[in-house]
């Protein structure tokens, strides 16, 4: 099977507050979700009917067991997914306080190591990430050894030069301070992949991690230089900023009453997929990945509110942005 998206990192159960507006220690009642970057990316192309998989690992554990159930109920291809003895699955709580725009994380299970970061090179199914038409890491799976070895492989099982027409290299620049030492530590381990990626995805400071501080334009232009082909700038609420040796486009974000912000890049980053894939112009994916972005952004959890095509070229027609044609295709 050729997967349209695979994708390869974190897991987690994500443990989120059934209170809203309270601190943690205010919390009385909890409800548990599929959680982890890369997993979400792959639930959130699936629900574009992208066959999709992920490369990562969990407890040998209920959790575990959960985290396989929850896949498979959201269409992922579950098989590349395996336990670690004496590892418990990570748990991920927060916070939800929307009126100021907070939502704070607390990474439980995950140091000094976690399942997912417990990937080997020599346990990867080279061929089905060789052939996926999107292969999408994050750079959190390069913070620790054996995981930091496995992602170089990846990479390097499909450089540039090697791709098809169709077939893209996504790194999601998702840098997360807590598992590193420093950011020249990041930067470092991201040069080592970043020639074999054609696409870049992450906000301003996590590209600053990447190729170093300056304008959106200027980073955008230091990851073209390194041979990336789209590189893409978040801009917070100035939206989104997409740039090619050719052209650069900007997304102004999608209005929507933010409840939980937290899930909305995992979403962005499957409707994304979804519209390289369908080969729509890139103003027409960065819209059509702002709005599917914006309606996660409206909703409690992550995994579970990702978006229907149909969902988000409402949405789209509803603010009046232009709503890609053959959407579902």
């Amino acid at each position: 099977m050729t997967y349209d998206v695979l994708t390869m990192g974190r897991i987690s159960v994500d443990i989120y507050p059934n209170d809203i507006g309270v601190g943690l220690a205010d919390v009385t009642s909890f409800g548990k979700y599929l959680g982890g970057s890369p997993s979400n990316v792959a639930v959130a192309a699936s629900r574009h009917g992208r066959r999709t998989a992920v490369v990562t690992r969990t407890g040998d554990d209920p959790f575990g067991e959960y985290l396989h159930r929850e896949l498979k109920k959201f269409g992922v291809d579950d098989r590349f997914v395996t336990p670690v003895a004496g590892l418990q699955t990570p748990a991920t709580f927060c916070a939800i306080m929307p009126e100021t725009h907070e939502f704070p994380l607390y990474f439980y299970g995950r140091f000094p190591t976690a399942p997912d970061l417990q990937i080997k090179a020599e346990e990867l199914d080279v061929d089905a990430i060789r052939e996926a038409r999107i292969f999408w890491s994050t750079v959190t799976g390069l913070c620790q050894e054996p995981s930091r070895s496995a992602q170089i492989a990846a990479h390097a099982a499909r450089p540039r030069s090697g791709l098809t027409e169709g077939q893209f290299t996504v790194l999601d620049l998702d840098y997360r301070p807590m598992f590193w030492d420093s950011e020249e530590d990041a930067r470092e381990q991201v040069a080592k992949v970043l020639p074999h990626v054609t696409v870049a995805i992450g906000n301003e400071e996590e590209c600053a991690v990447a190729v170093g501080h300056g304008t959106p334009d200027e980073q955008a232009d230091r990851l073209l230089a390194a041979g990336v082909e789209i590189a893409v700038v978040k801009l917070g609420p100035e939206g989104v900023m997409a740039k090619t040796r050719h052209e650069r486009v900007v997304s102004a974000p999608v209005p929507v009453q933010t409840l939980n912000g937290l899930g909305a890049g995992d979403s962005f980053g499957g409707a994304f997929c979804h519209g390289l894939l369908a080969g729509w112009p890139l103003a027409q994916v960065l819209d059509y990945a702002n709005a599917a972005g914006a309606i996660v952004a409206s909703r409690l959890s992550c995994a579970d509110a990702m978006p229907t095509p149909a969902e988000v070229t409402s949405l789209l027609a509803e603010r009046g942005r232009l709503v890609p044609e053959a959407v579902a295709q």
